[in-house]
């Protein structure tokens, strides 16, 4: 019988992993391994229990290969895709026993000792600078010329995750690290790609280093390296071009044949941009890489439709963040020189940005990339172009990032964008753009009464623009949406309620909004929705002044009105009339 159907509960299974009868561990482990595998709620428990430490003590103490595949694979398992779990990983001291384990004369015990260092150092935890001491180093460049090429492979990952610094570059690179890599760069496909990757990392930013490179084996290196750009596998290309990008912004003009290689990686870039799975998820980057500060090759990049392809990349449903932000960098880089090639770049890029963005509304990582890639100010300085269509699209962008917006993303966004500039957009000559600036204010001011209150910013003047809006407006979408701002700012607090009073039923013909010209307008049933919303919000019970906003309401013959609307063609909002009513007279009878 298979062991996940005699699998026993948490608790004893983690104090299996300590006991003394060999077999019961081994189960243990087996089981443990396979219920965490692509499980977080599962890792994050059998964490708390302490887990751990029980599967690291195995990798301490044990000699016999299963139990060494098993413990190996269990830490890595708890160390891949969740930060707890690798700083519980470390904690636990799993580092020396997985590195032992490399030196095992068992090959699968090898092989799994690999695995798990491998995924340990994907994390931002690992620690990369104890592996650039003394005996690990050693150990590291010994590896990588193992007879196990996945063993190889592993030692060049985790050099290429510890370059992150000149002093660690460098401390490789004293220790003959660029050497052996390079020695490496005519082997098999994986030990290739890996030694690819690690000299990417190691001469990112170091001008130094670079240069190094350019002279290793007079020129060879560099010889052998641009001619991985036109390989057959698309990961040997994209890394080629990723350490020859690298060498290129490290050290300009630094060898005679490096514009003719330049130009010719952009078409491969550009090819590589469809590319399934990691390939094409890198490529934007090493693209922006490439174009960064070159007119030359900016323009060269529009006849072999980098822009276009760029563009169609922002249309895909599933894309990650990292992905979306190499898009989001490249197609800056390529409009950064150009003015021309800028607006034809940003027209694209927003038009595409709004057709995917009912896709990422609410989609937080996307958010937090726009701000990371400087995306909200582009789209603000779009918001001002002469061109409408340019506002209407950035606008309809800006609303979207709103959409269900923590605080933190609102204030950002108002910080940068500035309550003159949203009210120049309430006035707009487009009725397009008015509709999209009220629906960003709508979206702003949705939720909390902190968000709410952002409409009194400044003496209410964005609470004045949007009512002014509302008394001469014909458009019904743009009357909707100044209706629906109104209605969610009577969702506020009682001084909230309040103000929107002073608007519905005024001291003053000139300072009010005819609410009955919208409740009357059988046209539109959107409009009738929107308008009854703000009656209903107005007279929401229990909330401080309800009676006394209900007595105005009535006076001002809301009542009547809605009493004539309870056999309302559109049914919804037949029954939000109904659950205005029900408010008013619950109220009157208390009156």
């Amino acid at each position: 019988m298979p062991s996940s159907l005699g699998w026993c509960r948490p608790e004893e299974l983690v104090e299996n992993l300590s006991s003394v009868d060999g077999a019961a561990k081994l189960k243990a482990l087996r089981d443990v391994k396979n219920q965490i595998i692509g499980n977080k709620t599962k890792k994050l428990s059998y964490i708390k229990l302490g887990a751990v430490p029980r599967v690291v003590d195995i990798l301490a103490s044990e000699s016999e290969a299963p139990l060494l595949v098993q413990s190996a694979a269990a830490v890595g398992s708890f160390a891949c895709g969740i930060e707890l779990g690798v700083k519980t990983v470390l904690d636990s001291g799993a580092l020396p026993h997985l590195l032992r384990m490399l030196c095992n004369g068992d090959e699968q015990v090898v092989e799994a000792g690999a695995r798990s260092l491998k995924m340990i150092f994907q994390s931002a935890l690992a620690p990369k600078n104890d592996m650039l001491q003394g005996q690990r180093m050693d150990l590291l460049l010994t590896l990588l010329n193992s007879t196990n090429e996945n063993v190889a492979e592993v030692a060049a990952s985790v050099i290429a995750r510890c370059c992150e610094t000149s002093m660690q570059q460098h401390a490789l690179l004293n220790a003959g690290a660029l050497d052996i890599l390079v020695n490496l760069l005519g082997s098999s496909l994986k030990r290739r790609e890996a030694c690819l990757d690690a000299l990417r990392a190691l001469v990112k930013n170091n001008p130094q280093i670079s240069m190094k490179l350019i002279s290793v084996k007079q020129g060879g290196a560099l010889a052998t390296i641009i001619k991985f750009v036109k390989d057959k596998s698309p990961r040997t290309r994209l890394l080629a071009c990723m350490c020859l990008a690298n060498v290129s912004c490290a050290c300009p003009s630094s060898y005679s044949q490096e514009w003719e290689v330049r130009t010719d990686m952009l078409p491969i870039l550009v090819k590589l941009l469809d590319e399934p799975g990691q390939v094409g998820e890198e490529a934007p980057s090493v693209l922006a890489d490439l174009v960064a500060n070159n007119e030359e090759l900016q323009k060269l990049a529009y006849p072999i439709n980098a822009v276009e392809k760029l563009c169609n990349l922002l249309h895909k449903d599933s894309l990650q963040p990292n992905h979306l932000q190499g898009v989001l960098v490249a197609l800056s880089e390529l409009g950064s020189r150009l003015e021309d090639g800028r607006r034809k770049i940003l027209s694209s890029e927003v038009a595409a940005l709004s057709a995917i963005s009912n896709v990422v509304l609410d989609f937080t990582p996307h958010k937090t990339v726009f701000f990371k890639c400087g995306g909200v100010m582009q789209l603000i300085q779009l918001a001002k172009s002469m061109d409408p269509l340019l506002r209407l699209n950035a606008v309809w962008a800006l609303r979207n990032l709103l959409y269900l917006a923590d605080m933190s993303v609102k204030r950002k966004v108002m910080e940068e964008l500035t309550v003159a500039t949203l009210i120049s957009l309430i006035h707009d000559p487009e009725e397009v753009v008015q509709e999209q600036a009220l629906a960003f204010v709508r979206n702003l001011v949705y939720g909390s009464v902190e968000s709410v209150q952002q409409i009194f910013v400044e003496d209410g003047l964005i609470l004045r623009a949007v009512v002014q809006q509302l008394r001469v407006a014909t458009g019904p979408e743009v009357c909707t949406q100044g209706l629906y701002v109104l209605s969610n700012v009577a969702a506020g607090n009682g001084f909230h309620k309040d103000e929107v009073m002073h608007f519905v039923v005024a001291s003053f013909q000139e300072a009010c909004i005819s609410l009955n010209r919208f409740l009357q307008d059988m046209n539109n049933s959107q409009l009738r929705v929107a308008a009854v919303w703000c009656i209903m919000n107005l007279s929401y019970p229990d909330s401080p002044g309800v009676l006394s906003r209900i007595e105005r309401l009535i006076h001002a013959g809301f009542l009547l009105q809605l009493q004539n609307m309870t056999d309302d063609p559109c049914l919804d909002v037949k029954d939000r009339v109904q659950t205005a009513v029900e408010q008013f007279m619950a109220a009157e009878i208390s009156l």
